[in-house]
């Protein structure tokens, strides 16, 4: 009957309202809009039909009056009679002053809908535009039991030179100071990590690639309040993390503008606007070529990194490594030909007419000269110039100085520069205790040897790192590590420098959404002990065989720069799942006889929510929904505090844990 009704509409409107259609496709949001707005052309439609009329009109002194609500249930497939076994689903859920469920509303703006709530989700394959049920559960704080409890831990295993090692309980070795990948919802993990000593408060920095919500990645959720899940989900899980972090910790959090704004006021509120430490822009891609003509307007080019610090007043930078090797910069233009002089003696010339003379141009510099120099060396005579230069002043650096004028400089100083002025290109030595300034036309000389730093092993040009990041190339990154993870992939220089400018060897990094693990695989090259957390399996290019690579001796990506050979080891576990492995059937499933066999089995074995009444279900009524219906109202049946098996339950003979797996748990949470 439902269906039938339902058939009868989506052909009414087809005809009188095609503007409900999207693809051909009946686009119930829209149709929902317009009955929270009593738009006149669907009451108008709906009123032709006797079928709809009777069942979403009732007469009222000669006036007919639309029943919004039991329409708008009718449309979301549950069913406005008292009596249908669907009828449960429409009490589970949050509500509105109205007792509205917010799952139905489409005109209900959320300023910060979950403020207190938990969003536990799971998410599906990355890279998929297909539409698939993704299953996501806000959970309000009178609804959270044991979510967040301590998880069991299963599928132990040892990585190293030889491979994989299924762990016993005998197996001799220290399990609590290992390098560790864990796979399994992030936020349940998280707070099992809260149990570990030597982990809670401990952790020096964490880095974070999570999914950016732009519609294009792995955040697909089914409500229509996109943005407040996102940002719930993002709140639960950096609000735990920031009880990980040592006191003088960083986090790093990288995204892109569509999330970055809403981010930094969830992050200004759990770690205190007082502990934020800058935004750092990162190049990502050169703007040149002709994408304007597929994309006019402003090329991005940029992804930001949100800098974030447990306690700004512990939380230090290794000041030596705050250094970037930077090209030659071309206003050290002066050369210095007589440096064994006294510096009132020395003369200097601009480092132009050395490049000139040697192209047998032997007038001094001047704006005239350079076009000589382009008949001899053609169109691209400023890049030959700029490299000869860059060349001889790198020859040359402790000959080679430019000028600058100081900000507030000291009295002794400002006489020296006084009497510069009025002694044109002559040096005036300022002195003082306990240094010498060379002062040259009113300012002050700097030599271009003086802004060498050692990097890598190489005495270079540096610049101290600012907030913008343009060195590091993204291009040519797909086959680092032996993995590829398209659209999220980060490159190892970029997890390079953010390690070791806040981190020392065997200081702890956590990554929670570790992806294809770029972020172990670098502390694992730096000898930094690293905790990370994945949910999805990326298979042949997952975190664990880009670690097993490393270990055995990658070369790619910093390997070289930082000398890596090989060796090492982590250890693997996984949350031990309850009724998530039900949640992974349901969300594989292709059929509807696949999702009625998987019913059958959680009635007598899954945790179901206890608003649920079994006797309801019908495999004939059930048949009656169309498959994401059927996948969601299966979802919404299981209790999400029993996702996974609670420490507190590990010896519980339905969870069948073995002995093994029972005596690592225990190392591993160091209870007895």
């Amino acid at each position: 009957m439902i269906q039938n009704l339902f058939n009868e509409m989506t052909e009414l409107l087809r005809k009188q309202a095609p503007d409900f259609f999207v693809n051909d496709k009946l686009n119930k949001n829209k149709v929902a809009d317009a009955a929270y707005s009593y738009d006149k052309n669907l009451l108008k439609a709906l009123l032709t039909n006797d079928s709809l009329k009777k069942q979403f009109f009732v007469e009222v002194e000669k006036n007919l009056v639309f029943k919004q609500r039991e329409f708008l249930l009718f449309l979301n497939n549950k069913s406005f009679l008292q009596d249908s076994y669907t009828r449960f689903k429409n009490e589970i859920g949050l509500q509105d002053e109205e007792g509205r469920y917010f799952r139905e509303n489409t005109d209900v703006v959320l300023v910060w809908p979950h403020k207190d709530c938990v969003l536990e989700g799971g998410q599906t394959k990355e890279d998929q535009s297909r539409e698939e049920v993704f299953y996501n559960e806000t959970l309000a704080p009178d609804e959270i039991d044991r979510l967040l409890d301590t998880k069991a831990l299963t599928n132990f295993a040892l990585f190293d030179k030889n491979g994989k090692k299924e762990l016993k309980a005998n197996t001799e070795f220290n399990i609590r100071e290992q390098n560790l990948i864990i796979r399994g919802n992030n936020l349940l993990a998280l707070h099992s990590l809260k149990a570990r000593k030597d982990i809670a408060g401990k952790v020096k920095l964490i880095y974070i690639d999570p999914p950016y919500n732009t519609g294009n990645d792995e955040f697909k959720y089914n409500d229509k309040f996109n943005k407040s899940s996102w940002l719930t989900f993002a709140k639960n899980r950096i609000s735990i993390a920031k009880n990980l972090l040592a006191d003088d910790g960083f986090i790093f959090i990288n995204i892109d503008d569509n999330q970055e704004a809403y981010l930094s006021i969830i992050c200004d509120e759990v770690f205190g606007l007082q502990n934020r430490y800058d935004k750092i822009s990162v190049k990502t891609s050169a703007s040149q070529g002709g994408f304007g003509d597929v994309n006019p307007g402003l090329i991005s080019n940029t992804e930001n990194i949100l800098l974030y610090v447990k306690n700004k007043k512990k939380a230090i930078f290794n000041e030596e490594l705050l250094y970037a090797e930077k090209e030659y910069d071309e206003n050290y233009t002066q050369i210095l030909l007589n440096p064994n002089e006294e510096p009132e003696n020395w003369v200097f010339e601009n480092l132009n007419n050395w490049v000139y003379r040697e192209t047998n141009i032997h007038e001094p510099y001047n704006n005239q000269t350079w076009r000589k120099l382009k008949e001899i060396w053609g169109e691209d005579w400023m890049k030959k110039r700029y490299l000869r230069k860059a060349q001889l002043a790198d020859e040359n650096r402790e000959r080679v100085f430019r000028t600058f004028n100081p900000n507030k400089p000291a009295e002794y100083l400002e006489k020296a520069l006084i009497q510069s002025k009025k002694l044109s290109d002559k040096i005036v030595v300022a002195y003082s205790k306990d240094d010498k300034k060379l002062c040259l036309n009113g300012e002050v000389i700097i030599f271009y040897s003086s802004i060498y730093k050692s990097i890598d092993g190489s005495n270079v040009p540096a610049q101290r790192l600012s907030t913008f990041w343009n060195d590091i190339p993204w291009e040519g990154i797909s086959n680092e590590g032996g993995v590829k993870l398209r659209n999220g992939k980060k490159p190892e220089k970029l997890l390079r420098r953010i390690i070791e400018i806040t981190t020392r060897k065997n200081d702890i990094v956590l990554d929670f959404h570790l992806g294809s693990g770029t972020t172990a695989a670098v502390a694992h090259k730096l000898n930094r002990r690293y905790i990370g957390i994945e949910q999805l399996d990326y298979g042949d290019n997952d975190s664990v065989v880009r670690l097993q690579n490393v270990i055995n001796g990658d070369q790619t990506g910093i390997s070289k720069l930082v000398g890596w050979k090989e060796g090492g080891q982590f250890l693997y576990c996984e949350l031990k799942e309850f009724n998530q492995k039900y949640i992974k059937e349901i969300q594989s499933a292709k059929k509807a006889k696949d999702l009625w066999k998987i019913w059958e089995t959680m009635k007598s074995e899954a945790f179901l929510r206890i608003e649920i009444d079994k006797d309801k279900f019908t495999e004939d009524a059930f048949n009656q929904l169309e498959i994401d219906e059927q996948k969601r109202l299966l979802l919404e049946t299981l209790d999400k505090n029993h996702l996974y098996v609670n420490l507190s339950e590990l010896e519980d003979e339905e969870h069948k844990m073995t002995k093994d797996e029972i005596a690592l748990n225990k190392k591993f949470y160091n209870i007895s």
